[in-house]
C-alpha cells in the first residue's frame, strides 16, 4: 500500500521528496506517510511505517486533511525535543462528505474548525454546506436559521438518516395464542403529561401482594433479523430533542400498536412478582406474554397530588408505601442522587424561549422502584451470558479527587473502609451543610459510565448484583434483545458485539443531544449580548459557569475569572457567543 502512495508523490512532486534507488521508491527522511486521527479537539498523525508515538499536528497545519485521511507530512524537529509536523498533501480521503461552514470567505469544518481549501462559488458567510471531492455538493441553509440545528447535530453524529421519510418496513403479525388475558386488571400508565409512547403499565394487588409490571411486547411485532429489526439496531435508541422525538421504531408501532394506551387491548410482556412487603423482598416472580387493557393514563403531576392526600384506600398510595420500603432497603447498598432535569422550551421558529426544571418526586420514585424490581428480576432469570446493564465502582483516583474537591468546599471528607461507605458519609456531611445538590454533582462526576455487557457484573450505583434493562423496548434496543432471550432461552451469537455497539451508540446520542441543546443556548446568548445573568461556578480549572436563570443550564466561559470558589453564585454579563462552536463568553460583574 505504501508503494502506491510513494508512486503518487513521485509522479506529482516538485521537490525531491521521493527518489528511486535500485528500482525502489525511497521517501526523504524529513517526510512521513500516515493517517490523521481527530480526537478530543486535537489531531494526531499515525505513521503507517512504524509504531512510534503519534505526532500531534496543530489544526492550522492540517492543510484541509480530515479524520482517517492518508497524508504526507513534513516533520519539524523542535529544539525543545517535541516533534511537530505539518500536512503537505492529502493522498487518500477517508471521509467523502464533510459538514462545513463558510466563515470569513473561507470554508471550515463545523466540528473542528479546520480550514478546507475550496472554491466557494456563490456561497455566502454562514452557509452550511457539504464538501466532497474538492467541491461543495450541497447547501443546507444559513447558520442564521435555527431550524438548521437539528440537521447539523444529526449529521455530525451520523444520525442524519433519521430525517428520511419512514421506510415502509413490514412488521410481524403477532401470535395471540397462549397469551394470558389480564384485561380485567386495572393497569395504569404513569408518564410525563406530554408522553406519546407508553412502554410500561403497573397493577398492584394489595390482597395477594402481587405486583404486575406490564411492558409493551415489541418483540411480538419486530421479528429478529428482519429489515425493521436491523434498522432498530442501527438506531438503538429513540432520540429525545426538546421539541420532538426521533423514534427507534416507526410511529405506527411506538405511539400506537405497541404503546399501552388506555382503553385499548395491547400485547404485553409481564412480570408478576409476589412481594414480602415487610422484608422488602421478591418472594417469587414469573414472566409471561399477556394481553392487557390499561384503564388509566396518569401524569406524574396527577399522582403527586394523589399521594399528597395520603388516602390509605387509594391503590396508588398503597403501592407507594410498599415501594418506599424497597427503596429504603435498596439504598443500603445503592445511592440516592439528587438530580434535576432541565427541559428546554422552543418557539415555533425553534429558538430557545424558556425552560422547565423537572424535579424527582414521589410519583417518579413509585414508578422507578417498580421498574427496578422488574429489571432486576429479569437479570436474575438469565444464565451467565445475556445482556446486562452494568456499572463499575469509581476508581481509587476518582474517589481521591472527589475527597479533595469536597474538602475544598469546607466539608471534612475522609476515605472510609469502602467506596460505598465513603460516598454515603460525604452525602451525610453535605446534608448537614446544606450543600446536597452541589456535592451530589461532584459524586456523579466521579462515577464510571454505565454500559451494556454480555457478562453478568454488578451495578454499583444501584447496589445490585444482577441488573438489566427490561422495561423500555419501544425506545431502547437492549430491552428488545432481553425480551427475546427470556422468551427463547437462547442468546444470539453476536451478543458481545451488540452490547459494545449499543453502549457506543448511547454515548454518541447523548453527545448529539448536548450538541443540539448547546447550540440553542449559543443562539440565545448571541441575541442577548450585554445581558446580565446569575450563574454558578462549576469548573475552576476551565473557568466555566452554568447559568442559573433566563437560559438555565448553559455553560459559559468566564474571561475575567479571579479565583471564585467552586459552586459560588455570581453575576455575569454575556460578552460573545459563537453559534457554530457553541462557545459563550461572559465577564464577571464585580
Amino acid at each position: 500500500m505504501k508503494e502506491k502512495y510513494l508512486k503518487t508523490i513521485y509522479d506529482n512532486q516538485t521537490d525531491k521528496i521521493v527518489k528511486i534507488v535500485d528500482e525502489k521508491y525511497l521517501l526523504n527522511s524529513k517526510y512521513k506517510i500516515g493517517k490523521i486521527i481527530l480526537s478530543n479537539k486535537i489531531a494526531l498523525f499515525q505513521d503507517l511505517t512504524t509504531s512510534k508515538q503519534d505526532i500531534i499536528i496543530e489544526f492550522n497545519k492540517l492543510n484541509g486533511a480530515y479524520s482517517n485521511d492518508v497524508v504526507l507530512v513534513q516533520v519539524i524537529f523542535n529544539p525543545k525535543g517535541k516533534i511537530k509536523a505539518k500536512v503537505i498533501s492529502i493522498l487518500d480521503r477517508a471521509v467523502t462528505k464533510i459538514l462545513c461552514i463558510v466563515k470569513n470567505k473561507e470554508l471550515h469544518t463545523i466540528k473542528e474548525n479546520i480550514f478546507i481549501d475550496c472554491d466557494l462559488v456563490n456561497n455566502q458567510d454562514g452557509d452550511v454546506v457539504i464538501f466532497q471531492d474538492g467541491k461543495i455538493i450541497q447547501k443546507f441553509g444559513n447558520i442564521t436559521n435555527p431550524k438548521l440545528d437539528e440537521q447539523i447535530s444529526l449529521y455530525l453524529y451520523n444520525e442524519f438518516y433519521r430525517l428520511d421519510k419512514d421506510i415502509d418496513l413490514p412488521f410481524n403479525t403477532p401470535d395471540l395464542s397462549n397469551r394470558i388475558d389480564l384485561t380485567h386488571l386495572d393497569f395504569s400508565t404513569i408518564d410525563p403529561a406530554s408522553a406519546k409512547d407508553h412502554d410500561d403499565a403497573i397493577y398492584y394487588d394489595s390482597q395477594t401482594k402481587e405486583l404486575y409490571v406490564a411492558i409493551a411486547d415489541v418483540s411480538a411485532y419486530v421479528k429478529e433479523d428482519s429489515e425493521l429489526d436491523k434498522l432498530a439496531f442501527k438506531k438503538s435508541f429513540s432520540i429525545y430533542l426538546p421539541n420532538k422525538v426521533l423514534p427507534m421504531l416507526p410511529f405506527e408501532l411506538s405511539t400506537d400498536l405497541c404503546s399501552l394506551v388506555p382503553n385499548q387491548k395491547r400485547l404485553a410482556y409481564v412480570f408478576k412478582m409476589r412481594l414480602d412487603t415487610k422484608k422488602a423482598t421478591v418472594i417469587s416472580s414469573e414472566v409471561f406474554e399477556a394481553i392487557i387493557e390499561s384503564k388509566n393514563k396518569y401524569s406524574y403531576e396527577y399522582i403527586d397530588d394523589v399521594l399528597k392526600k395520603d388516602d390509605k384506600s387509594n391503590p396508588n398510595n398503597v403501592l407507594y408505601e410498599v415501594t418506599k420500603k424497597f427503596r429504603k432497603k435498596r439504598l443500603q447498598n445503592g445511592y440516592d442522587f439528587r438530580s434535576d432535569e432541565i427541559r428546554l422550551i422552543l418557539d415555533n421558529e425553534e429558538n430557545l424561549k424558556g425552560f422547565n426544571v423537572e424535579h424527582s418526586s414521589p410519583s417518579h420514585s413509585l414508578v422507578e422502584e417498580c421498574m427496578l424490581l422488574a429489571n432486576q428480576e429479569a437479570a436474575k432469570k438469565l444464565e451467565l451470558l445475556g445482556i446486562y446493564r452494568v456499572h463499575d465502582e469509581p476508581s481509587s483516583a476518582k474517589i481521591k479527587k472527589l475527597i479533595d474537591d469536597v474538602n475544598l468546599l469546607g466539608i471534612n471528607a475522609q476515605l472510609k473502609k469502602d467506596v460505598h461507605t465513603t460516598i454515603v458519609s460525604i452525602q451525610q456531611k453535605a446534608k448537614n451543610s446544606g450543600m446536597e445538590n452541589e456535592i451530589d454533582e461532584l459524586i456523579i462526576q466521579s462515577q464510571q459510565q454505565a454500559k451494556y455487557s454480555n457478562i453478568k457484573q454488578q451495578h454499583f450505583g444501584l447496589g445490585f448484583k444482577d441488573y438489566s434493562h427490561f422495561t423500555s423496548p419501544i425506545r431502547r434496543y437492549a430491552d428488545l434483545v432481553l425480551h427475546r432471550i427470556l422468551k427463547t432461552k437462547t442468546v444470539r451469537k453476536d451478543i458481545e458485539t451488540v452490547c459494545e455497539e449499543i453502549s457506543i451508540k448511547e454515548r454518541e446520542i447523548a453527545l448529539l443531544v448536548w450538541d443540539y441543546e448547546d447550540r440553542k443556548y449559543a443562539r440565545w446568548a448571541s441575541k442577548n449580548i450585554g445581558t446580565t445573568v446569575e450563574a454558578k461556578i462549576v469548573d475552576i480549572v476551565n473557568h466555566t459557569v452554568k447559568l442559573e436563570d433566563k437560559a438555565k443550564g448553559a455553560r459559559v466561559t468566564i474571561e475575567n475569572y479571579s479565583g471564585e470558589k467552586l459552586f459560588s453564585i455570581i453575576s455575569v454579563k454575556i460578552v460573545s457567543s459563537d453559534i457554530v462552536s457553541k462557545k459563550i463568553v461572559a465577564k464577571v460583574i464585580y
